[in-house]
């Protein structure tokens, strides 16, 4: 999605595509990269 959302950009210079390119990416840095991470979360919360 990252990819599309940047060829969209770069094609049409549209300042409302970068920010959710931007938003995307943000995203994907907040969130566990497997679903083995995000379960051993679970399993041992960090108090």
């Amino acid at each position: 999605m990252l990819d599309f959302t940047w060829k969209v950009f770069s094609q049409t210079g549209n300042v409302d595509t970068y920010l959710l390119f931007k938003e995307l990416e943000q995203e994907k840095t907040d969130r566990p990269e497997t679903q083995n991470e995000e379960l051993a979360e679970i399993d041992f919360p960090i108090t």
